[in-house]
């Protein structure tokens, strides 16, 4: 791609979340929000493969039904209540369909059928933006219209994703897809505290995103796709493989790994709010997501599985590992023992 034509692309994507995640009134939001949708189709689609197109043509459509949504949803409360402001989004009809709007940009079950097919037709680092970048515009909203929300829908909408992320994660092999249904079971997490405490879906967000650049990078470092081949990358670069292993374990949420940080936090709130039965179902279902991870570290180990593998050994070259991917893993593993110090902030 031309380097002009993605500086604007990158700089469009910057400026639409800017603008959605610092504006009150409910137009400027979804131009944001529209900025960014555009913003992202070219680099989704830049490798002109037929997947790449298909990948695009989905994103588009999911994204604008539910910009759509967002729209009509602020127009019905500023009908009712005569606000067009973000957080005085009071109309029960208006919160209803706001959260189905705000599910489907984010991938949440039940709209969550998108989610895996664009990334596996994307390119990693593209891959990484819908991940992280591209999810903070609809989780600024859901956090600035908390307080309206049906803490029942959301719980529901939650233990559904964390539930389908999990199993449908098993049967995979294919690295995009796998992280794409670690994503949704993720915003389950994020989703079912955000009506008690909101703050703690910011620093679940942070943290996830911070995990998840670290896995992305490396994987498009060491040029990794599916599970056959991240079999053989071991012998390309072995302490990044042994740095991806505990990455892996950390977004799966292990003590003593900072991922344990974010899953410890919402639990404690959870049993607050007298939702023990709700922590339970969520920890055990995350319990399937630990599974595929496990694959994944297991795979990306010194030790082989023990049937063979067509692809061949890769032997690594000298090439300095990016000091980016060093800082991130670094920050993804190490950070549960300064936990006090994030929750006091947080």
């Amino acid at each position: 791609m031309n380097p002009q034509a993605k500086l604007i692309f990158i700089t469009s994507l910057l400026l639409g979340t800017t603008i959605t995640i610092s504006s009150n009134h409910w137009v400027m939001a979804w131009t944001g929000l529209e900025i960014n949708t555009l913003a992202i189709l070219p680099l989704i689609s830049k490798s002109h493969h037929p997947r790449a197109i298909e990948a695009a043509t989905k994103y588009f459509l999911v994204q604008a039904a539910a910009s759509a949504l967002v729209l009509f949803s602020s127009m019905t409360n500023a009908w009712q209540t005569g606000q067009w402001d973000i957080t005085q989004l009071t109309h029960p009809t208006s919160c209803l369909i706001l959260t189905s709007a705000i599910a489907m940009k984010l991938g949440l079950v039940p709209f969550h059928f998108w989610f895996p097919e664009v990334l596996q037709g994307s390119p990693l680092t593209t891959g990484l933006l819908l991940s992280t970048v591209m999810k903070l515009p609809p989780i600024t909203l859901l956090y600035m219209t908390s307080h309206s929300l049906n803490p029942a829908l959301l719980t529901t909408l939650a233990i559904l994703s964390a539930g389908l992320g999990g199993w449908m994660g098993l049967n995979q092999t294919q690295v995009r897809k796998i992280l794409a249904f670690s994503s949704i079971s993720h915003l389950g997490w994020m989703t079912i505290i955000l009506a008690y405490n909101p703050k703690l879906t910011l620093l679940n967000f942070c943290l996830y995103s911070l995990m998840t650049a670290s896995v992305f990078l490396t994987l498009n470092s060491i040029k990794v796709l599916k599970l056959s081949s991240l079999m053989t990358t071991w012998t390309k670069a072995p302490s990044l493989n042994a740095m991806l292993l505990l990455t892996l374990l950390s977004l799966a949420g292990l003590p003593p790994l900072t991922g344990f940080m974010p899953k410890w936090a919402i639990i404690q709130e959870l049993t607050k709010q007298d939702m023990a039965p709700a922590a339970t179902i969520l920890s055990l279902l995350s319990l399937l997501g630990l599974f595929f991870y496990l694959r994944l570290a297991y795979c990306a180990t010194i030790t082989l599985p023990p049937h063979t593998t067509n692809h061949m050994k890769q032997w690594h070259t000298h090439k300095p590992t990016n000091i980016m991917i060093a800082v991130l893993t670094t920050m993804s593993i190490i950070l549960l023992p300064i936990s006090p110090l994030i929750l006091a902030i947080f």
